[in-house]
């Protein structure tokens, strides 16, 4: 199959029209291009295990091309762009994204495996994320500072520079928006590397900023591998910033060559092995549904993913049996059926991994409560597993599995509750697969991580107490998952540097410039 984009795919559902583009090639400089080695890869759909398409690979040499222009941009047009210009491009290209929404669902369903009816959801999350920077962008101002009365002293928020985003495989479009989006408000030039698994949503949102009309050269769009494409963005001597969502392994090789190079600026989401933390005054119905959207949402493969579940010993046995009941009913399947919740995992390597650990928590004597093993003869699906009786040393717990599967742990208080999800150390993770950006030799055993936590309580005193104590850049209360485009996102520990979205991603891709005037007596 030589192009994806003029065909129509035929599903169990009606048939979804995908009148697209005739491009899968690197978008650099606003125009789809071949890359310089003429290398191809092919995208999988996780579905059917076949091939989609094949995509020109982004090596060294695209990097280096990509980044000439992104810094002509720079100096150029885009230096001259107004920022409410700016913010009108951002607000149209999110117009384009509402437009195409079914076209982008699409190929999120066919290139990830989610639900059609969720990659939905996540188009509609990225057009309002750059609707939101979009409103920022002519806001973005200094201060006037008085010293003393012979001087004038203000500050200048101005563009970092040309910024390096490597994006993930889980969320493809929304990780692209939430990239993009704070980085093009305030006045940047992009140089984005896609995951190789997923690499076809960005490639037609590479259209959709053409024709939304932003300069040649301000976002430029290579599908490549990590060990290159990716190191070479890490370590490039003219990218002023890089951004990076993937394994903490990865982030530490990203910081070093940003060291190694030309001291780049670092923001870093990494991840984590996230507790929801369920007490016995807890609604338990409503507390039920929270967690099984927290571990089972986008097939688990989710870096917020709510995977240790700490339930009070007055409510254990209660909470399994709901909890198991309620997970047998998430529809597993095509994605492309309106009723399906979690589709299959991104790739064989994911499925070998997680299937391994399920292995690997049988062996160490956890229960399975309910799941365990494959779902289906064909394609990359796993049963929703559900593993109990589990202890703190064991490997199901420790380490991030990045896939449908959890552990219920029983605590006999809240203080233990708290002790034990701030413990979180976890080791070497399929994630490293996801995000690989170099050959990683060896993994370490005691990262420290804290992206995300819940407690679900109808104590208003208890939701505080627990939240304060809790360790974790984002901790939910009698919800979880519900991340919004004006919600910082980020992690303490080793679960990264930076925050996304919100107005503090902002602070990621300025520099401040203090200017002082003497000012001359009359």
């Amino acid at each position: 199959m030589n192009s994806l984009w003029d065909c129509k795919f035929k599903t169990n559902s009606p048939t979804l029209s995908l009148s697209l583009f005739n491009k899968t090639d690197r978008f650099i400089n606003n125009e789809f291009v071949k890359g310089v080695e003429g290398k191809t890869f092919e995208t999988i759909n996780p579905h059917n295990e076949k091939p989609i398409v094949a995509v020109h690979e982004g090596t060294e040499q695209d990097v280096d091309i990509a980044v000439k222009v992104a810094r002509d941009a720079l100096s150029g047009e885009w230096k001259t762009t107004t920022p409410s210009e700016r913010g009108r491009l951002l607000t149209r290209l999110a117009d384009f994204l509402e437009r195409d929404i079914d076209t982008l669902a699409a190929i999120e369903a066919l290139d990830n495996g989610k639900g059609f009816t969720m990659a939905k959801g996540d188009v509609n999350a990225s057009a309002g994320c750059l609707r939101y920077y979009g409103g920022w962008a002519d806001k973005i101002y200094g201060q006037t500072i008085d010293t003393d009365a012979n001087s004038l002293t203000y500050t200048r928020h101005e563009p970092v520079g040309v910024c390096g985003q490597i994006i993930p495989w889980n969320f493809p479009l929304l990780m692209f928006a939430w990239k993009i989006g704070p980085a093009l408000a305030t006045g940047n030039t992009i140089v984005m590397k896609t995951a190789e698994q997923t690499p076809l949503s960005a490639l037609y949102v590479a259209k959709l900023i053409k024709e939304a009309g932003f300069p040649p050269g301000v976002v430029n769009v290579i599908s490549g591998f990590g060990r290159t494409a990716g190191a070479a963005i890490a370590a490039h001597m003219d990218i002023d910033k890089v951004a990076f969502t993937g394994s903490t392994l990865v982030g530490r090789q990203i910081m070093k060559s940003a060291a190694d190079s030309n001291l780049k600026k670092v923001t870093l989401e990494l991840g984590g092995k996230s507790p929801n933390i369920i007490l016995p005054d807890a609604n338990l119905e409503e507390a039920i549904e929270w967690v099984n959207l927290g571990i089972f949402f986008n097939h688990g493969q989710c870096c917020c993913a709510g995977s240790r579940i700490l339930v009070h010993e007055a409510i254990y046995d209660e909470f399994l049996e709901l909890f198991k009941k309620r997970a047998e009913q998430n529809k597993v399947g095509d994605p492309f059926h309106a009723e399906t919740f979690q589709g299959p995992q991104v790739s064989q390597i994911q499925y070998d991994r997680i299937m391994s650990y399920i292995e690997d928590g049988k062996g160490a004597g956890a229960k399975v409560v309910t799941g365990g093993d494959r779902h289906g003869s064909e394609g990359y699906y796993i049963q929703p597993t559900i593993f109990a009786d589990v202890h703190g040393d064991m490997k199901i717990v420790k380490e991030e599995i990045f896939g449908p599967v959890c552990t219920v742990q029983k605590v006999h208080s809240e203080e233990e509750a708290i002790q034990v999800a701030n413990a979180t150390n976890y080791g070497k993770s399929p994630r490293i697969l996801r995000f690989q950006l170099f050959d990683v030799q060896s993994l370490t055993s005691t990262l420290i991580t804290g992206l995300a936590a819940a407690v679900h309580t109808t104590n208003i005193n208890t939701a505080i107490r627990v939240s304060n104590a809790v360790k974790a850049g984002t901790v939910w209360v009698n919800n979880y998952n519900t991340l919004h485009y004006q919600m910082p996102f980020g992690g303490f520990k080793e679960s990264g540097l930076g925050r996304e979205l919100g107005s503090y991603a902002l602070e990621n891709y300025t520099e401040v410039k203090t200017v002082r005037v003497h000012l001359s007596k009359a």
